[in-house]
């Protein structure tokens, strides 16, 4: 969770700084971080066995952490969706609006809030 609490602060920081790119991906990262935290918590992730891919993440999110009831399904609604803005961000030559990214840099505050919940409660 340090990784997801570094990739934050940076996000809140490039936003503040007018880069809507740099702020978008690293909002992913903040999240993707904090969703690898959360599927070792659940033993999803243990010994080496996090998915290698963005997709494959994303994927085993919505499989071991929504389905199983653990977080919300608009966590990982969120999660594809700031994913998509990263990739814009990341790859393609207009920039990502300011506004997209502000929603973005909020909806990581709240999926690794609510992602540290989580790894507060007793293992199943």
């Amino acid at each position: 969770m340090d990784k997801a609490d570094t990739a934050l602060a940076s996000a809140r920081l490039l936003l503040d700084a007018g880069d809507s790119d740099g702020a978008s991906n690293r909002a992913y990262y903040a999240m993707f971080d904090a969703t690898i935290a959360a599927l070792i918590w659940a033993g999803a992730g243990a010994e080496g066995r996090t998915p290698r891919t963005h997709s494959g993440l994303i994927g085993a999110f919505g499989q071991h952490l929504v389905q199983a009831a653990l977080l919300p399904a608009e966590f990982g609604r969120s999660l594809n969706r700031v994913h998509e803005l990263r990739l814009t961000g990341d790859y393609l030559a207009a920039p990502v609006p300011t506004d997209k990214a502000e929603w973005a840099v909020q909806e990581a505050e709240g999926f690794v809030a609510g992602v540290r919940h989580l790894l507060t409660k007793p293992k199943i």
